[in-house]
């Protein structure tokens, strides 16, 4: 019936600030670990995007293509909207999207 969806672990993957900017800079395109560290302005530093990366790869938040030594990394929207879903069914099933005059 679909791709299986973790809402806890979505949310966990979410709680954090630097990987909700990493998955806003993966937004539809591939970038490397080097890449997202200059978009992220060196605040944040390689071990740590890396690390940031795994997480977000473990919950299915982000897809990877290896090129010879490098991956590029890019946010997976398919899981991003299933989770999405996942909760709405889950902790307002009876929410009605209502559209902005």
């Amino acid at each position: 019936m679909g791709v299986s969806v973790d809402p806890i672990g979505f949310a966990k993957a979410l709680a954090d600030e630097t990987r909700q900017e990493i998955m806003q800079h993966l937004c539809c395109v591939w970038l490397s670990v080097n890449e997202l560290v200059e978009l992220l302005e060196g605040r944040v530093n390689q071990p740590t995007v890396s690390h940031h990366l795994k997480k977000l790869e473990d919950s299915g938040l982000v897809r990877v293509r290896q090129e010879g030594r490098q991956r590029f990394y890019t946010l997976n929207q398919g899981r991003v909207n299933a989770c999405c879903d996942r909760i709405v069914v889950l902790f307002a099933p009876n929410f009605i999207h209502e559209e902005e005059d």
